[in-house]
């Protein structure tokens, strides 16, 4: 019996300060990502929220969204520079990603961040922008015309998540398994060795059929997402989405604000007809188009996005 004892004492010590070595390396992991990429805009606080953003540009006003563990350097890293001289294009990072933190202790949903962004809107005193969102960005996006429609004057929608998802994309599926009490601590022990183990072909995952730009762990903001915040972010993204979507989606009838969805054919994340056609089938007035690519066309394809938007400002 004492050395069951003994071997239960030391295989409890040695997973402690296997917990501590892995949390340690998970905090020198994110300090060195904050310095790859460090925050180069503005913060403001709004209800909910503490948001960094970026502000460029001159003209009209375009917000942009960001995508499930992206940031704001998702739309910097091209598309912002083929709008900035003929807009005033504000960039901004989600609640956990990035380097904006939400109120609390939780991890606002989707309903809860529209309500985050049009806030963020009227803070900034911006005069109905366009609001551009990618990805889970775009259900953002449909939460604010949903609920704050007079804040803005359109929505462009780039290969956004619009409806409740039955199976987790691959690339995903190990943050979607994680329980919402364990997200913290799994994010801090387990989530940043794990991701840098699994990076590489997470986001060939993500990318596909295109490959990843060399340079976009830090001109892309890709190394923020391997930080402990940013998983679990990431995981409470996940797990709480079809919560929100499931009653937005009896909802998309009433949308009165003009919307464009733009979807790369071959997108291995998102289902093009499940979440680009059969929704803009239910919104009046919404049209869709396609083009070659996969899910990260912001960064893959910004020319054609950037005519995307800049045709959904005009429709707007």
């Amino acid at each position: 019996m004492r050395r069951t004892g003994k071997g239960l004492i030391g295989g409890a010590l040695l997973a402690a300060v296997s917990g501590i070595a892995l949390s340690l390396y998970s905090s020198r992991v994110a300090r060195r990502a904050e310095e790859l990429v460090p925050a180069e805009g503005r913060f403001l606080d709004v209800a909910g929220a503490r948001l960094h953003y970026i502000d460029m540009g001159s003209g009209p006003a375009i917000v942009m969204v960001h995508g499930l563990g992206g940031q704001l350097r998702n739309f910097s890293y091209a598309l912002v520079d083929l709008l900035k001289d003929d807009y005033r294009v504000i960039v901004v990072d989600r609640p956990g990603s990035g380097y904006s933190t939400a109120t609390g202790n939780t991890t606002p949903g989707i309903v809860a961040q529209g309500a985050i962004i049009a806030d963020f809107i009227q803070k900034l005193g911006l005069d109905r922008p366009l609001l551009v969102g990618h990805s889970l960005g775009g259900a953002i996006g449909l939460a604010v015309g949903l609920d704050h429609p007079h804040l803005v004057r359109a929505l462009a929608l780039i290969a956004p998540l619009t409806r409740p998802q039955e199976e987790v994309p691959e690339s995903f599926r190990g943050l979607a398994r994680v329980p919402a009490g364990a997200r913290r601590g799994f994010a801090q022990i387990i989530g940043t060795p794990l991701s840098r183990l699994t990076s590489a072909k997470t986001l060939e995952g993500i990318f596909a059929p295109e490959a990843v730009p060399e340079d976009f762990a830090i001109r892309g903001g890709g190394a923020l997402s391997q930080r402990p915040i940013a998983i679990a972010a990431a995981a409470a993204d996940l797990g709480g989405v079809n919560d929100d979507l499931t009653p937005m989606v009896e909802r998309y009838g009433e949308i009165g604000v003009p919307t464009r969805i733009l979807f790369g054919r071959q997108d291995a994340i998102l289902d093009p007809a499940y979440n680009g056609h059969r929704t803009a089938a239910a919104i009046p007035g919404a049209k869709i188009d396609t083009i070659e690519g996969g899910h990260m066309i912001p960064v893959t394809a910004p020319e054609a996005c950037a005519r995307f938007v800049r045709a959904a400002f005009a429709a707007g």
